[in-house]
């Protein structure tokens, strides 16, 4: 018999100040988002420059707002409709969980084109410098999932040493870490990958290149960490013994593959 590690059940709630508390998963998106704002402005100044610091510290908030409202709506409409439909008012009870990667990512898109066409910046071009260091929100949201001890991963074979066992879990299983796994995949690799693209300067004037080559890493990364997820319980498993992870990262994918053949013609 291997060990089995146990879940070391951290704290949700990072601080708490009367009624008011901040949890990792609220920390993860803040700190996401100031890292990521400080990392585009160095970015967008790069040949061929697309949009001034100032532009970048003023899409924060649009950022924000794009996230949030696009990750719960998301979560609303892909996950759990008739839930939300039955009670509307528990849509904007954010704090209690539920948010949608695929959600998020669509009300940032729209985020992105609204601020461009208002500003007069390259749609492209300016969401390319996004996309390149969006793996950082990656890798802390997942790392959050874990400290939170949610989203684990399917049952692990016997002689897997890191397998672990969550107390929230109600059958008690050695399951994989797959948070650990999906913050490797979609927050270190696809990280380092967007990092090496975006150094070369042919790369950052092929405007849509790096936006697509976000969607299809992000979407290959999903697919391989989803086989170690276990699926929501309200879902399980979908077409073909696939997850509602894998099935919206297939239009991601096609996406981003339409994106790349486009930059190539520029």
């Amino acid at each position: 018999m291997f060990p089995v590690l146990i879940f070391p059940q951290f704290d949700p709630v990072l601080v708490q100040l009367g009624p008011f508390a901040v949890r990792w998963y609220a920390l993860a998106y803040i700190v996401g988002l100031l890292v990521g704002t400080w990392a585009v402005r160095r970015l967008a100044q790069r040949r061929p420059a697309v949009a001034t610091p100032e532009q970048v510290g003023d899409f924060l908030t649009w950022a924000t707002l794009g996230v949030i409202i696009g990750g719960r709506l998301g979560y609303v409409l892909f996950y759990q409709p008739s839930r939300f439909l039955a009670h509307p008012l528990e849509i904007f009870a954010v704090w209690t969980g539920g948010m949608s990667f695929h959600g998020g990512m669509l009300g940032m898109a729209a985020a992105i084109v609204l601020f461009c066409r208002k500003n007069r910046i390259p749609v492209l071009g300016f969401a390319d410098r996004i996309a390149t260091i969006a793996p950082v929100g990656l890798l802390l949201g997942r790392i959050a999932n874990f400290i939170n001890g949610e989203l684990w991963g399917r049952p692990a074979p016997h002689w897997l040493p890191w397998a672990m066992i969550f107390p929230a879990d109600p059958q008690l299983l050695p399951r994989h870490p797959s948070q650990i796994y999906q913050a490797l995949l979609e927050g270190v690799v696809l990280l380092a990958v967007m990092l090496a693209l975006a150094a070369s300067e042919r790369m950052r004037a092929r405007f849509g290149a790096l936006t697509g080559a976000f969607l299809c890493g992000y979407a290959v990364a999903r697919c391989i960490g989803e086989f170690f997820r276990q699926p929501d319980p309200f879902l399980g498993f979908l077409f073909a013994g696939a997850t509602m992870g894998q099935l919206l990262s297939v239009p991601m994918l096609l996406a981003g593959i339409a994106l790349i053949a486009v930059a190539k013609r520029h």
